[in-house]
């Protein structure tokens, strides 16, 4: 069973990643605000409602992978 604990970590890491970059993707394709991913900390950023969720979807995902490598490594 942890194995597939292993696996479910690895795929909402990376496909949350992935999706948080695609987001970022949108926004700077949209707005050519290039600036604003650099100063990340600066609330500067103005995203769509679209951009917001899938960022939101994203880090969701990421942070649900980390839950799942601390549950895994506390069950073995």
């Amino acid at each position: 069973m942890y194995i597939y604990l292993a696996i479910a970590e690895q795929l909402l890491f990376w496909f949350g990643l992935l999706i948080f970059l695609v987001s970022l993707a949108m926004y700077a394709g949209r707005t050519r605000d290039f600036k604003s991913l650099i100063y990340f900390w600066r609330p500067t950023m103005e995203l769509t409602m679209r951009e917001f969720n899938l960022n939101r979807i994203g880090l969701v995902m990421m942070v649900i992978a980390v839950v799942i490598r601390i549950a895994n490594f506390l069950l073995n």
